[in-house]
């Protein structure tokens, strides 16, 4: 492929600056020129407000269109694996977003149909090319805390205005039929899927999932325990029913001559603890964060480079969050 003109299905917050026409149009050799929702009116105004020529309400008339030669999946998780199976049934390589699917049997699914095809999945599982973690993981291969012994995770915060009060409306990241669970499925991943980037596979995991507050169906606190191949050990919790002030977003990587603290979601400093002192690395993220993975997907698809978030790579977050959550 020479120049790759994306179909876009679904058109919800994350494709106005995270991702969509923005990220895609700033990609040399990449164009967004369709877009679909199954609201008529909405595809429309995103395709006049992103000076997008081709607006549709219907998934199949986007995916078969001649000029649309890769398909960008931005809808909840529970249509990814259909949109997914179509795209590539019509010959077209496709980025879903995350987490690739409900759960691992549709990832499964998924890849068995990128197999057969030929044709690739990338996962917008971003943070393995965003500069943040990329010198993260720099600084983790450099040893500069020495060897690295233990991971700990937190992640806890107060619920959505949307999820209190008497009349609450809570969106759809916490019905399980729709993202396959809750807050855990949808921030996790992301975590998950850079721990295995950083420190390789987890081969075990441990945890525990509940409803304590009861202001919607899924699980709203996770615990886990969990031990890569190579050793290392880590422990992660994650709370989305505390109080304003609780709210935490932090990672400690532990090892034998330091630790490093870092934010998954909040911050954009690096702090390095040692014997020799403390040491920060400011990296801001980019206006929109999806673009330095765009850029490894379209060298991939251009045959010029490899993208390092694969529907292999994207189905093991499923998978230990699967084992988390059933265990």
């Amino acid at each position: 492929m020479k120049e790759i003109q994306w179909g876009m299905i679904g058109c919800g917050n994350v494709t106005e600056k995270k991702a969509g026409a923005p990220a895609l149009n700033g990609v040399l050799h990449s164009k967004l020129i369709a877009v679909m929702s199954r609201n008529a009116e909405k595809a429309k105004d995103y395709a006049q407000r992103h000076d997008i020529p081709k607006c549709y309400d219907n998934a199949d008339d986007l995916i078969n269109d001649a000029e649309v030669n890769a398909i960008y999946i931005a809808t909840p998780p529970d249509s990814h694996l259909e949109y997914a199976k179509k795209a590539m049934h019509a010959g077209k390589p496709v980025y879903v977003e995350k987490p690739m699917a409900r759960n691992f049997a549709e990832c499964e699914e998924m890849n068995r149909i990128s197999h057969e095809t030929g044709l690739p999945i990338f996962v917008a599982f971003y943070r393995r090319a965003l500069p943040y973690f990329v010198k993260l993981k720099e600084l983790i291969d450099q040893k500069v805390v020495g060897d690295v012994r233990l991971i700990n995770i937190t992640l806890h915060w107060q619920p959505y205005d949307e999820e209190t009060g008497e009349n609450r409306k809570p969106r759809w990241r916490v019905y399980p039929e729709i993202s396959g669970g809750g807050h855990f499925h949808d921030l996790a991943s992301h975590q998950l899927d850079f721990l295995e980037y950083a420190f390789g596979k987890i081969k075990l995991t441990r945890g525990f999932a509940r409803n304590q507050a009861g202001l919607y169906k899924a699980d709203d606190i996770v615990v886990a325990n969990f031990e890569f191949e190579s050793g290392v050990l880590g422990n992660g919790s994650w709370c989305f029913t505390v109080n304003r002030e609780q709210r935490i977003d932090q990672g400690q990587i532990i090892g034998s001559t330091g630790k490093i603290i870092f934010s998954f979601f909040e911050s954009s400093v690096i702090k390095v603890e040692t014997a020799l002192g403390i040491e920060e690395y400011n990296v801001p993220y980019p206006p929109h964060v999806h673009q330095p993975l765009l850029e490894t997907i379209i060298k991939e698809l251009r045959s010029e480079g490899k993208c390092p978030s694969t529907g292999e790579t994207g189905a093991r977050a499923n998978l230990i969050m699967d084992r988390i959550t059933q265990s």
